[in-house]
Parts: C-alpha cells; sequence; structure tokens
C-alpha cells in the first residue's frame, strides 16, 4: 500500500533533519519505491509557543509491505534518535515530526493511530507539498482530491517553497 508521511522542523538545521529524517524512513523494513518527495516548504508555525521559529515542511510517499500500526512506532523510534523527546507536549517547537497521513484506502481510529491524519485536510502546510507529489489523491472519507481541498483552503498561513532537491 501507498503510505504518506508528513515530515515538520523548527530546531537546529532544519534541512538537515528533514534529509536525515526521509533517510532514516526509506531505511525501515517494509519500506520500498518508487519513493517520492515533494517540495521543502517554509511555512508560518500553527499554535506553537510565541515566538516559535517558522517550519519547514515536507511529505514522502513510498510503497510498505506491512501494516501502518507497525510503523508507527518506529517513526517514533525515528524522532527519537534525531533530538524529539518521546513525551514532548503536541503542537510545540521540535527538531523533527513525523507524521503518518494516509495507508493507501484504510481507515482507522485507534487510541494510538488515526488514519487518515485528522486535521491534515485543513493544513496547508501538509496539503501543499502532499499537492506536489500527488495532487489527484482523494484520501479516504474527502469527496475531492488534494489539489481542491488545498485550494479551497484560506490564506491564513504563510507557505513558501524553499527548495525543490534535497
Amino acid at each position: 500500500m501507498r503510505i504518506g508521511i508528513a515530515l515538520g522542523s523548527n530546531l537546529g538545521d532544519r534541512l538537515e533533519n528533514l534529509q536525515k529524517a526521509r533517510s532514516a524512513v526509506e531505511r525501515l523494513p517494509g519500506v520500498a519505491g518508487p519513493i517520492l518527495s515533494s517540495s521543502v516548504y517554509s511555512t508560518s508555525p500553527v499554535d506553537c509557543e510565541a515566538g516559535a521559529r517558522d517550519f519547514l515542511n515536507a511529505v514522502v510517499e513510498f510503497d510498505y509491505e506491512g501494516d501502518p500500526r507497525t510503523l508507527l512506532p518506529q517513526l517514533k523510534a525515528i524522532e527519537t534518535s534525531l533530538g524529539r523527546s518521546p513525551c514532548s507536549a503536541q503542537n510545540v517547537s521540535r527538531a523533527i515530526d513525523l507524521d503518518l497521513l494516509y495507508a493507501g484506502a484504510l481507515q482507522i481510529d485507534e487510541e494510538k493511530l488515526r488514519v487518515p491524519h485528522p486535521r491534515m485536510h485543513d493544513r496547508r502546510f501538509v496539503l501543499q507539498p502532499l499537492a506536489d507529489i500527488r495532487p489527484e489523491l482523494v484520501l479516504p472519507g474527502q469527496e475531492k482530491p488534494v489539489s481542491e481541498v488545498l485550494a479551497s483552503l484560506p490564506q491564513v498561513d504563510r507557505v513558501e517553497r524553499l527548495t525543490e532537491d534535497w
């Protein structure tokens, strides 16, 4: 099944954090190609503490041979290895954030895992990079493709393309 992961960082060397996280994800058991990577975007922090630095955000998509419930703890382990505290609060500055966005056509609503990600359709900083690689993707539970959902969002948050090659 195709898996989508959002990557974000606003502490330290943000681009290097994204690069290291993407490389670590690519090496996980069960991950296979083709691996698609969006451009990297500089984005305003959303719901973070006052004075938070801008984030760099991107999305990757790949084939995965396994259960997303197995993938989630592996993503959390990558976050920890790159300096994120395993018990850090939600919506605070962080060296790396890896969110499982979708897992094929699966819809999972469990305590530790919800796919598709429950807030992604409201987040320009997720949908813009996702639209780079999968503009026509219709997520489970949605009626419109990602590109149309993105176009319908208000232009409240700043999302600017930083680089295509990372």
